[in-house]
Order: structure tokens, then C-alpha cells, then sequence
């Protein structure tokens, strides 16, 4: 597992998919940076962190034995993987935010960026980007982020969250490849944040609605049980969560 660290870069993502574009890469080949410029999460967000006080890295996966049509399994192996290890350091009340926000109770703590390498309709390899915020106690104008720290109220070590990330990681592919899809993904769902609970969301008219939350489709897509008994799927830019 070749890890690469780096001082300052825009982006662990974007550097390690342009890395991939020019070399042969081996599985787990990770990128570590102290500080990134243009740090990104869903639908283009900015991700932006004190430098040195977090764990900003990416991680490329060979991943042609998983179908297009299931590369959400991606998400699901990733957020199973971190909340895996932050369990093992008794972080509590852990859920994913659907898609793959991970919290400790309503507390944003880790975000994940998965991007994709698709060559002629298969899925040739993955980028994992991975954001926890681990040392930093300060988020300004950012009420729902926390940090290790803050939960536990103590430093913890940056390497050894990248080693524990890393074998988890391979846990849980290993466990997609043997178990298939439909186990993982109801492992992820009884993770799901408000998972049948009353909650309101935003569509992208802006419009709020009641509905609860029941689980994901086979493509990743939310589904959410609506007024008389409508069950229906939305996808990340069709649907916000308000809590």
C-alpha cells in the first residue's frame, strides 16, 4: 500500500487521477496531504480544513469486478470502512448521511468523494476521497462539524487513522467480492441517518415535504416513503435531507 505524502496540493482527488492517467497504479496507492487549496466534496462543494489538524487523503482502487449499474457499493465499502474505524476509537453514534456523509450523532465529522474511471461503459478504477476532521476544534460558520477531538477530547495520531482506514478498506472489498452487493448494503442502510424517522427534505424546486427515510435502490439512489404509502427514489441532486 505505497502511500504518497504531500505538504500542500489542490486536490488528493485530482492528483491522484491525473497520477493514475500517466502510470500503472497498484490497489491502495494513497495520497496524504497536510493542506489542500481546492479540497471538493459532493455536487462541487469546497471542503475546506486547517492544515496539519486533518486527514485529507484519496485512494485508488482497481475496481473492473464491480458493475457500473452497483458502483454505489463503492460508497457503501467506504463508509462501512469509517465507521469501522471510528468505532474502534469509541467515537459514538455513528450514521451516514446519505449518501456518504459520515456523523456522530447530528455532527458532520467525515465527508467522501468517489470518482470514477469508466472506459466503454465498465468501471475500470476508483478514487476514494476521504476528509475527517480529526485535530481541528474551530468550523466557522459551519454549526453541524465536529472533529475527534472535540468528541473525545484528545489528539489522535493522522498516520495511524490512514493505516486503520486503509486495512478496513480491504476488509470490506474483500467482503463485497465474497458477500455480493445486497449484504453490504443492508449493512449500510441500518447505518442510515433518520432512517424511518418523520423527516422534512428540499426538492430542487425548493419545495419541503414530510416522508421517511427506508433505504437505498440498487443504483444508490434515496428512497423515501411519502404521503399514502408513495415509495419513491431520488438521486443526490434531486433531494436534500433538512435537519
Amino acid at each position: 500500500m505505497p502511500i504518497i505524502k504531500l505538504n500542500a496540493i489542490d486536490s488528493t482527488n485530482s492528483y491522484l487521477k491525473e497520477l493514475c492517467s500517466k502510470n500503472s497504479m497498484e490497489d491502495y496507492t494513497t495520497v496524504v496531504a497536510k493542506f489542500q487549496t481546492k479540497g471538493r466534496g459532493q455536487m462541487g462543494t469546497s471542503w475546506q480544513v486547517e492544515g496539519g489538524k486533518n486527514l485529507t487523503c484519496s485512494v485508488f482502487k482497481h475496481t473492473s469486478s464491480i458493475s457500473v449499474e452497483e458502483s454505489f457499493s463503492i460508497s457503501i465499502v467506504t463508509s462501512l470502512a469509517i465507521i469501522a474505524v471510528l468505532r474502534s476509537f469509541n467515537i459514538p453514534k455513528l450514521y451516514v448521511k446519505w449518501p456518504n456523509d459520515i456523523l456522530s450523532e447530528d455532527k458532520k465529522i467525515c465527508g467522501i468523494l468517489i470518482e470514477n474511471v469508466i472506459k466503454n461503459n465498465n468501471l475500470e478504477a476508483s478514487i476514494i476521497g476521504i476528509g475527517l476532521n480529526v485535530n481541528q476544534t474551530q468550523f466557522k460558520n459551519l454549526p453541524k462539524a465536529s472533529s475527534l477531538k472535540i468528541i473525545k477530547g484528545q489528539l489522535f495520531d493522522l498516520d495511524e487513522l490512514v493505516q486503520h482506514i486503509l486495512k478496513k478498506l480491504e476488509y470490506y472489498f474483500d467482503r463485497l467480492e465474497k458477500l455480493g452487493y445486497d449484504q453490504l448494503r443492508q449493512d449500510y442502510e441500518s447505518l442510515l441517518f433518520r432512517k424511518d424517522k418523520p423527516s422534512s427534505f428540499k426538492d430542487k424546486q425548493q419545495r419541503i415535504f414530510p416522508g421517511f427515510i427506508k433505504g437505498i435502490d440498487r443504483s444508490g439512489n434515496l428512497k423515501v416513503l411519502l404521503e399514502d404509502d408513495i415509495l419513491r427514489s431520488y438521486d443526490l441532486k434531486d433531494i436534500e435531507l433538512l435537519y
